[in-house]
């Protein structure tokens, strides 16, 4: 089974974006415009709408109108947002522009153009995707942005859908012409997804800085509410590009929530907050997704989840001395993205490993070689062996250093019925022997352990190379 999630990411170090300006975090602000866009009987839609707004628990009213909430979405679009407006204005906004909504409010197009805003498309309608059949799907996004080209004078090359199906971002990526996908709330940095071999950069946005969480029932009750969680994220974020790691900060605005006036209170003093500090690079998304392409190109790199079975084997077999079923199973059990680091390939590779029988266990410990012993002097050793033995010197040995190897091998051996094993990238010609001879005194189920611990490491040791 090939696991399709990616749970490692960037891993513990991420990298450096590199923000313009030397930018210690860069603070990215969207407005959702959906209101003439959502799910209403005028709109052709079976029922109406019932998700983010005023009424908590609302439920669609079939084949009825609901006057509350269709004067709610209304308040978005009259007011709240040219309020939202007038305290954006001067930052470079990202909008999320439902194309059926933007082409019912065009002074506000109008408007958002005249303060340089980038305009994503938003998809074709605010409604629920999940059930919808992927052609149909497919059909809306290619309708969204021909009616966006319509209303706004050019195609969008930002895409969110936001209620979204398991086909979405697979659909976003086939279209071809984003330079960004943002149905992901996966990092706090951009990062290139592959579909069928094509990179697509996909920019994550945020659900939680979000004032979405004024419409749940667990969220923002207040703007101070609101305020404090923006600020304290920006805080964290900062310190950890003041630390040597930036990140972007997503922040989701809604017209019709946000745009109301005790919560705009909340985004004025944020921007006070946020541009009280040296070093802050507010950007529109597509400003961000240009900058990473330019910075951190997509780059082709080897990815074992993704090899076939003979292939796989045959670059991994080895990695276990002479003992390729670790790999076969391995290949055999589930594999993801977690599994392309060396990190990763090599913990599924000892799990494997463990799980193995006893005599399993036992026959890779007797297939490894003696240190420095006959098949290293008869150079018959797998090149990963060599490679090891000649890194802590044990190729270039003195007479007297070669009988004490041999003295203390066949000791070994003949006491614990395998050769003795250690990582020896880990250690100096000296640390070896010291090794040797403490662990000969060992019991054997003591040495055992102590042995299978180092198959396991000189593994992650020869993955790291492999994978480099």
């Amino acid at each position: 089974m090939r696991y399709s999630r990616d749970l490692r990411g960037y891993g513990e170090t991420t990298p450096d974006p590199r923000w313009p300006g030397g930018a210690r975090i860069a603070v990215q602000i969207v407005v959702n415009y959906e209101e003439g866009g959502e799910n209403s009987i005028e709109h052709g839609d079976a029922a109406s709408e019932a998700f983010l707004s005023e009424i908590i628990g609302a439920q669609p009213w079939p084949g009825k109108r609901h006057w509350n909430m269709e004067s709610i979405y209304d308040y978005g679009a009259r007011a709240g947002f040219w309020r939202l407006y007038r305290l954006l204005q001067d930052i470079p906004v990202t909008v999320y522009g439902v194309a059926t909504a933007l082409e019912r409010s065009p002074e506000q197009v109008a408007a958002m153009q005249s303060a340089g805003w980038e305009i994503a498309t938003h998809g074709l309608k605010w409604i629920d995707y999940r059930d919808i059949p992927r052609e149909v799907e497919a059909e809306h996004i290619a309708r969204a942005i021909e009616l966006h080209r319509q209303v706004t004078g050019q195609r969008p090359y930002g895409f969110y859908q936001g209620r979204t199906s398991m086909n979405t971002v697979e659909l976003g990526c086939e279209e071809g012409g984003f330079a960004y996908l943002a149905d992901t709330i996966a990092d706090d940095l951009p990062y290139w997804h592959v579909h069928k071999d094509r990179p697509q950069l996909m920019v994550p946005y945020t659900m939680d800085a979000n004032d979405m969480r004024f419409s749940s029932g667990q969220g923002f009750g207040t703007g101070v509410e609101f305020f404090d969680y923006l600020r304290d994220s920006f805080d964290i974020l900062y310190a950890e590009g003041v630390a040597g790691a930036p990140k972007m900060m997503s922040i989701g605005l809604h017209c019709r929530l946000a745009g109301r006036p005790g919560r705009a209170m909340a985004i004025r003093q944020f921007l006070d907050h946020a541009r009280s500090h040296e070093g802050v690079w507010f950007a529109s998304r597509l400003d961000i997704a240009r900058h990473w392409a330019a910075t951190h190109p997509f780059q082709p790199r080897l990815r074992p989840s993704q090899m076939d079975r003979s292939a796989f084997v045959e670059r991994f077999g080895g990695i276990y001395e002479h003992s390729p079923f670790v790999a076969e199973r391995v290949w055999d059990a589930e594999m993801g993205a977690v599994h392309d680091s060396a990190a990763g390939l090599a913990g599924r590779m000892a799990q494997i490993f463990r799980a193995a029988s006893a005599a399993e266990r036992l026959d890779v410990l007797r297939a490894h070689p003696d240190l420095a012993g006959k098949l290293a002097q008869a150079r018959r050793l797998t090149a990963d062996s060599s490679a090891e033995q000649a890194s802590a010197g044990l190729d270039a040995l003195t007479d007297a250093e070669r009988a004490e190897f041999t003295r203390l091998n066949q000791a070994y051996v003949d006491k614990h019925g395998f050769p003795f094993i250690i990582a020896v990238r880990d250690h100096d010609k000296a640390g070896i022997l010291r090794a040797m001879q403490v662990r000969l005194e060992n019991d054997t189920p003591t040495e055992r352990a102590t042995a299978e611990a180092q198959v396991t490491r000189i593994a992650e040791l020869r993955l790291q190379e492999a994978l480099k």
